[in-house]
């Protein structure tokens, strides 16, 4: 009779408890049809989880959240915010926010509430330039001593229930934090370990030990996303890791989120008050997903749109925040003109990936609105224009990621590698071909339109190499894709005004680029309109850059 080996058995129980694990994970069918226990999630973090930078009274100018910089009724709110001086609510309030500062508390509140019945209740605490390896540490609190002030805060809330009777149950908890972590060597190289900590210290502290962790991405949209890249990196890699091993542990991408502009035109440090909404919708997402209430979103096409046996084009869209279409809602699209972008196409099939992949298509679907907040991009016009001057058929690809810059786009990637996107970028583009010659089509790459990186025009080392690197870029996807004489339609905005910048003739190098390859075409768009601030598009501007698009592609048939 032979024997189990050490190693089996070792094997076997690292499965048994990784199933119990997941069966913990998975949420329990009788606890989410009760509609009548308070939720009760609590955000803390720093800054970015403070929302500084933020101003209640732009809401209004981002239509999917109109309302929010009003009170929510239906949610109780508990807070305590600032370091030195700390503002506190007294007891329990409507949420709102607070000293007119957005946090993501607001909209991740009316989404969660708009998908599910349930009462919620929020506690944050929150403060500004604050490390997790000192102010927020649960074993030696320093600076700030923060868990300490948080816990009890926390207790005290809950306690004010208790009083008044009401049921409720710890929901989750949502934690934005890191950046200051990673300008300290030892708290950068354990900030996985402090994480673990962390969590499993709250689940005991609270006496949740089942209590679900949202941890939010560091956004790599900021001007430290590009000065720091391999210190965001590391952080990431911590928080990660804890999210792979803890199954009630859920990693929130962020880096796709809007950022605030800084004073002279080029990236901040914070989401600023967009970012901070959309933050929110992230989180709430994530959680609506763990207990099974996300809607699908599925977009499909009701019969495939091209005769069987016919030869279709494939257009590809490429790009950053403007490609993606950061700041262009579909609430805005007025007018007879306008508002049939509104509707789907279902004679354009389109596919797409956008923020680095955080959402992507089922497949095809017909050319529409799609974006990851009520946004869309110059896919629409483009598509529009096209259809209006081409007999013969087409379809739109697009990968996008508006958290990205051109260094992430090269073959070579940088120093912060789950940032690299050419391997998916490239895998995207034969997948789509692939796709289309499976449905029976003779397939013509007709060319790759990307709109240059809007961010790396704020940053002088970036900008210096910008030229560079789309050559290489350019160059491997000919040579990956066996298409030596590939089109690439790159168009280019003006690059930031800004004074230490300036010197940096990025538009006379892309020139030369497309002057010495016939099939680079090469087109300077500075005068878009809805063009707010100096990197950022709306949606006047998104609709003009797919017609502009169009029309320079149709001219040089």
């Amino acid at each position: 009779m032979s024997l189990v080996s050490p190693s089996r058995i070792a094997w076997l129980w690292r499965s048994l408890v990784a199933l119990l694990f997941l069966a913990a994970a998975l949420p329990s069918a009788s606890a989410q049809e009760d509609e009548r226990t308070l939720r009760i999630f609590i955000f803390a973090g720093q800054s970015n989880m403070v929302g500084s930078d933020s101003n209640a009274q732009h809401i209004a100018r981002y239509p999917p959240f109109a309302g929010l910089d009003q009170p929510q009724p239906r949610v109780r709110f508990s807070y305590c915010l600032g370091r030195e001086e700390k503002r506190r609510s007294d007891g329990w309030v409507e949420l709102q926010p607070v000293d007119n500062v957005v946090g993501p508390e607001l909209s991740f509140a009316a989404r969660v509430s708009r998908h599910s019945k349930a009462p919620i209740a929020i506690v944050k605490i929150a403060a500004g330039g604050t490390h997790l390896g000192g102010d927020w540490n649960p074993d030696q609190p320093s600076g700030f001593e923060l868990y300490p002030l948080a816990l009890d805060w926390i207790r005290k809330s809950l306690a004010e229930l208790d009083r008044q009777k009401v049921r409720y149950r710890l929901e989750g908890f949502c934690w934005h934090q890191g950046e200051n972590d990673m300008f300290e060597d030892g708290y950068r190289a354990s900030y996985g370990k402090n994480l673990a900590n962390f969590v499993a210290r709250w689940r005991a502290d609270l006496g949740s030990p089942e209590l679900r962790f949202y941890i939010g991405e560091l956004c790599t949209k900021t001007v430290w996303g590009m000065d720091n890249r391999a210190n965001m990196h590391a952080i990431s890699v911590g928080q990660r890791e804890v999210c792979e091993r803890d199954p009630l542990c859920v990693y929130v991408p962020t880096n796709h989120d809007a950022v605030e502009i800084g004073g002279d035109g080029g990236l901040h440090y914070h989401y600023g008050t967009l970012g901070q909404l959309e933050h929110g919708v992230n989180y709430a997402d994530a959680y609506l997903k763990s207990i099974g209430k996300l809607p699908s979103g599925a977009r499909p096409l009701a019969s495939w749109p091209y005769p069987q046996g016919a030869k279709v084009q494939l257009f590809v869209l490429a790009g950053h925040r403007n490609m993606e279409g950061e700041r262009a809602f579909v609430q805005e699209l007025k007018g007879p003109r306008l508002a049939a972008l509104r509707k789907d196409n279902f004679k354009i099939a389109f596919k797409y990936s956008l923020g680095g992949g955080f959402r992507r298509s089922a497949g095809w679907e017909p050319l529409g609105p799609a974006g990851l907040y009520d946004t869309f991009g110059p896919e629409l016009s483009f598509g529009a224009q096209l259809s209006s001057k081409l007999r013969e058929p087409f379809a739109i690809a697009k990968f996008t990621h508006s958290g990205s810059q051109l260094l992430d786009w090269t073959p070579q990637g940088s120093e912060a590698p789950s940032r690299n996107l050419y391997p998916q970028f490239l895998a995207f583009v034969r997948e789509a071909r692939r796709e289309l010659e499976e449905h029976g089509h003779a397939v013509e790459l007709a060319g790759i339109f990307y709109h240059l990186g809007e961010n790396d025009m704020s940053f002088g080392p970036y900008r210096r190499q910008a030229a560079t690197w789309l050559a290489q870029l350019i160059a491997q996807t000919r040579q990956d894709l066996e298409l030596p004489e590939l089109k690439w339609f790159v168009s280019q905005q003006e690059p930031t005004n800004q004074e230490g910048l300036n010197a940096i003739d990025v538009v006379g190098e892309i020139e030369k680029l497309a002057a010495a390859d016939p099939h680079l075409i090469h087109r300077k768009l500075f005068e878009l309109p809805g063009r707010d601030e100096q990197l950022v598009i709306t949606t006047p501007g998104i609709v003009a850059l797919g017609e502009r698009l169009a029309e320079h592609y149709l001219k040089r048939r």
